[in-house]
């Protein structure tokens, strides 16, 4: 598919630009010209032998165009002569880890990194980025035009972190490609429970910097918590789009190739690197992954992982999913007790989750009439259709 080749080529077409000329942000809105004309000539007159250099060629013409107006006002038309007389030669350098690390700046906020990485390394278009998050295409160009400005203003050099930089670089680099899929994986509004754009881009991604940081444990084991979760995707969802919850998913539609990838690459790395959170996320995954039946699940091997979850990476999802871990080793009771502890965190308050954790607890208790008014309250505290329509119908069949 040209959609596909155009956004593998997106980072590969950026790191020539920002060398040759600087400014990331003009080169940046080059490269989106080129890609937005290959798009549209390329169906109607084939790819070309060398899609690459055809990119770069393209998109250095826009560029050289922006710097022969920005030499007129400058009266540069030497300096622009001089760039406009050779064509830059396609170079055979991988730029999409700079590019990434590049895009999750410090300086940036969140929701900013995560916009400029679909755009310049993900190779989506500023509609695409907005339909999935399901805001207005204006708001998501403000944000890119805004981070690419903070990038600019804080003077960032296109090259990669010094060596003391980048573990904390790496840390939020890892950050937003979970945060990408999570919200592929489970959107966290709208009528569909996935945003399959999202989850792909996020593990081809992944795929370029494992492939890059080979013995870094958390990029392996990001990618192997994404292919094993990714792998259950053909299960989750009725013909009609409604949830289906992993305990009742048909498991002879799991991705098998992705769940083996994943358990090799985690089994691999829990052998030879330090331990990290993405790395016991993957494993409670892959444990989830193993049991060929829902009953055969390995609860109190999930429960030890969660602990050392806890201990390691705490936050209020790790320990509501410890609190179900313990209501399928020590019984359903427990767990409402360990759950009716959490009512002061403020980051649990009102979350859908909660609730939802709750009603499943009182139905495995018996305590039917509780666990319907738990279910329709998680319903109304949740923006995604799919999971309400889940929620309500559980109510129901009770």
């Amino acid at each position: 598919m040209i959609d596909q080749l155009l956004r593998e080529l997106a980072p590969q077409i950026v790191g020539p630009l920002v060398r040759r000329y600087g400014g990331f942000d003009t080169c940046e809105d080059a490269v989106q010209e080129a890609l937005l004309a290959a798009s549209q000539q390329w169906p109607v007159d084939g790819v070309p032998s060398n899609p690459r250099s055809w990119l770069i060629t393209v998109a250095s013409r826009r560029r050289i165009e922006m710097l022969r107006s920005e030499a007129a006002r400058l009266r540069r038309e030497e300096t622009v002569a001089g760039l406009e007389s050779s064509e830059p030669a396609p170079l055979d350098v991988d730029d999409s880890l700079t590019l990434l690390f590049l895009c999750c700046h410090p300086s940036l906020t969140p929701p900013s990194q995560i916009a400029l990485t679909l755009r310049a390394v993900g190779g989506l278009t500023t509609g695409e980025i907005a339909r999935a998050f399901l805001v207005p295409e204006s708001t998501i160009g403000q944000r890119i035009s805004r981070a690419k400005a903070t990038i600019k203003k804080e003077g960032a050099e296109f090259r990669l972190p010094p060596a003391d930089e980048l573990p904390e670089r790496l840390t939020a680099v890892l950050a937003v490609l979970y945060l990408i899929f999570n919200e592929g994986y489970t959107a966290s509004s709208g009528e569909s429970l996935h945003r399959v754009e999202l989850s792909t881009e996020a593990i081809r991604l992944t795929r370029q910097l494992q492939a890059r940081l080979p013995s870094e444990g958390e990029v392996a084991g990001l990618l192997a918590l994404m292919l094993l979760t990714d792998a259950r995707r053909p299960a989750r969802t009725a013909p009609d789009g409604a949830l289906i919850p992993l305990p009742d998913q048909d498991r002879s539609l799991w991705l098998d190739d992705f769940v083996a990838e994943g358990t090799e690459l985690i089994s691999a790395t829990l052998r030879t690197a330090p331990i990290g959170p993405y790395q016991l996320q993957a494993a409670i995954a892959a444990v989830h992954d193993e049991a060929p039946r829902a009953e055969d699940t390995d609860w109190r091997q999930i429960l030890v992982l969660y602990e050392l979850l806890e201990t390691l990476s705490p936050g209020p999802m790790v320990s509501l999913n410890r609190i179900v871990a313990l209501a399928m080793v020590h019984g359903p009771e427990y767990g409402l007790e360990r759950l009716a502890a959490t009512a002061d965190d403020p980051a649990l308050k009102d979350h859908h989750r909660v609730e939802a954790v709750r009603a499943h607890l009182l139905e495995l208790s018996g305590d039917t009439t509780a666990a319907q008014a738990a279910y329709r309250l998680a319903a109304r505290q949740t923006l995604s259709a799919p999971e309400q329509q889940y929620l309500l119908a559980r109510a129901d069949s009770l």
